[in-house]
């Protein structure tokens, strides 16, 4: 809920980030799962009963998905906490059900493996502005797809790590990822994405200076146009070489050299699309997963790159990320955009001093 508006997740700042204006959008996301869903199962012989939490915690959306073989376990209050996660969870392990379909991050993921451990399978919608652990679809209709071919006994099960990140620590601008336990979940490599990880070493950096060199110098060629610059380490080289201070984890803006916007959030980027008409966003991919669109970056909202459009986005990895990475991926949030940026089949992205690779785009 927090991403739009910068925050880059709700632990702890719920209140912080409704004040700000931030909607909750992962009822949205379980109903487009739902959805799916229920188009591939029409026609199928499986026969199925839900068990869910009430309101925004599952039972409204199953009501909009009219699934209504559904029984309530637990009664939400207006405002549900993590309490009531692990209180449903619970529920759910009582009652033995065959698999757990939830809508939301890693925060989500551990509360509930906190209760059912490895002896249920977890499924993710992904819906968070953090989603590392290994149990998330790719996107919400590839995660009905994955329950639907588990259900149907199509693919079988394989541990997953569960991991999270202290959102205390990730606004200060630190990165500090913690391994907390495993969990279970239905195995179909080309559409669960993998845990996030992280590729480092001395060639590394060097290779990262050489790609800063050529943003520097793009950045210098195009005087006046407003260069956004994405989380990540990739990135904040070039904020190095402006000899400028690049936040890590943050969306940054700068112009001619000169910052204009540290850290912003979706509002602010609209606001700096408006005062100029030319704008180039550079992003790099997450190692492994090779989301560059939709995982930790969430005030690029589809209205954002709407306003910035496709050809403006300067895609950066190294080849060690991307000898790591099958290819590139899109969660906008928005379908009609991510069947856009499927379309181009191809990212050009720069992978040292003028040197660039093309790089698949996957669904």
């Amino acid at each position: 809920m927090g991403g739009r508006v910068g925050l880059k997740g709700t632990d702890g700042v719920a209140d912080q980030a409704a004040r700000l204006g931030a909607k909750p959008f992962a009822n949205v996301r379980a109903q487009e799962a739902l959805q799916e869903f229920r188009t591939l199962l029409a026609g199928h012989p499986l026969q199925l009963e839900w068990l869910t939490a009430s309101a925004s915690m599952g039972g409204e959306a199953l009501r909009t998905a009219k699934f209504d073989a559904s029984e309530i376990v637990h009664v939400a209050p207006d405002q549900p906490s993590a309490k009531d996660t692990k209180a449903t969870a619970e529920r759910f392990h009582a009652t033995g059900v065959d698999i757990v379909v939830f809508c939301g991050g890693d925060g989500t993921a551990r509360d509930i493996c906190s209760v059912i451990g490895e002896a249920i399978p977890l499924l993710g919608i992904p819906a968070g502005v953090k989603m590392y652990s290994g149990v998330f679809g790719i996107t919400p209709a590839r995660t009905a797809l994955i329950l639907m071919r588990y259900l149907a006994g199509e693919i079988g099960l394989a541990r997953a790590e569960i991991v999270d990140l202290d959102e205390e620590r990730f606004r200060a601008g630190e990165w500090s990822v913690r391994l907390y336990m495993s969990a279970m979940t239905p195995h179909e490599p080309t559409y669960v994405q993998t845990a996030k990880a992280l590729i480092a070493g001395a060639d590394e950096d060097a290779v990262k200076d050489e790609i800063a060199a050529q943003l520097r110098e793009d950045i210098a060629a195009r005087p006046g146009t407003l260069f956004l610059l994405g989380p990540g380490t990739t990135v904040q080289s070039i904020g190095r070489a402006l000899h400028v201070d690049k936040t890590l984890l943050g969306i940054d803006a700068v112009t001619s050299g000169r910052v204009v916007g540290k850290d912003l959030a979706e509002q602010d980027i609209l606001s700096l699309l408006d005062r100029y008409a030319e704008c180039k966003l550079v992003l790099s991919p997450i190692g492994v997963q090779g989301f560059v669109l939709g995982r930790g970056n969430q005030p690029l909202s589809p209205a954002v790159i709407r306003r910035i459009g496709a050809s403006n986005i300067v895609v950066i990895a190294t080849p060690a990320k991307l000898a790591r990475t099958p290819g590139l991926r899109f969660d906008t949030g928005d379908n009609f955009l991510d069947s856009d940026m499927i379309s181009r089949k191809f990212f050009e992205v720069i992978i040292g001093y003028h040197r660039t690779r093309l790089v698949k785009v996957t669904g």
